[in-house]
């Protein structure tokens, strides 16, 4: 676990840089989702660097709220699908790292266009089938917020997905009750989540999203509810700007950029384990 800890405290320092160099992105979600993103990419998920859009014979991650594209570059360039320098471009002109990820910018790891909230289950659902009818037994992951589950799409989706027993198919929401305008109990109050998940036919289970024993733990227990006739979705509780103490739990570290001032302050709650880029 010290291994993946490191990880996750160098790409939250990526996750700031990135941020402030260009003044533009969103933290606050990057931030609390590095464990999970970290966790999956070095110690959980079956994948391979060299990258195939047709992913055969291995696992793969569908990242649905792609606002919180920071955190996914760092950890694809950490775990060698391009290079770890070109972090550096994160939303400049002609760069590949765009504010949400495309396709269309041929960036190895990713698989769809995402920011255009709502999507991500389908897509994740349609390559889980596929799977399915090539007999390749790994698995697809996704990840969503949890203001992404006001949109409506999501919803036909886990419908589709527990009457097709999708269930070589984990859904994770990341669970920590922000979104750009405010707490979710304000803006659209979305009720007992996991609940819903279940009424809808799912396999369910909590985890913190933030502790790293808990995130490994709870990953490999949703991996053990595969292959029982149905989805399994993580409610995986976070805090919003975890590991930055003045951006937790504010949801206006959403989309916002630190100042040089508040740069400083991050980088010193953040130790460089692995060297920056």
């Amino acid at each position: 676990m010290e291994r993946l800890q490191q990880i996750a405290t160098q790409v939250r320092r990526d996750i700031v840089r990135m941020v402030h160099a260009v003044q533009s992105g969103h933290p606050g979600g990057s931030l609390g989702c590095t464990d999970f993103l970290t966790a999956l990419y070095f110690d959980i998920m079956d994948h391979n660097p060299a990258f195939s859009m047709d992913a055969v014979n291995e696992d793969v991650f569908v990242l649905s709220n792609g606002h919180i594209s920071p955190v996914f570059y760092s950890v694809l360039a950490r775990s060698g699908y391009f290079p770890l320098s070109e972090l550096g471009t994160f939303r400049k002109l002609n760069s590949r790292l765009q504010g949400h990820p495309t396709t269309h910018e041929h960036l190895p790891g990713v698989r769809i266009a995402s920011g255009s909230l709502g999507q991500g289950l389908s897509v994740a659902i349609g390559v889980a089938l596929a799977k399915k009818l090539n007999n390749d037994k790994h698995t697809v992951f996704s990840l969503h917020g949890d203001g992404e589950l006001q949109e409506g799409q999501i919803w036909e989706a886990v419908m589709s997905a527990a009457h097709h027993k999708v269930d070589n198919l984990i859904a994770t929401i990341d669970w920590n009750g922000q979104q750009i305008d405010g707490t979710t109990t304000k803006v659209m109050n979305l009720g007992n989540i996991r609940e819903k998940f279940e009424t809808f036919g799912w396999a369910t289970l909590d985890m913190n999203g933030n502790d790293m024993d808990e995130v490994v733990a709870g990953i490999n227990k949703a991996k053990s509810m595969l292959g029982q006739g149905k989805p399994v979705a993580i409610m995986m509780h976070t805090i919003m700007g975890a590991g930055v103490d003045f951006m937790e739990n504010d949801h206006q570290w959403h989309g916002v950029a630190p100042n040089d001032e508040q740069l400083a302050k991050a980088l010193a709650q953040l130790p460089e384990t692995l060297g920056d880029y």
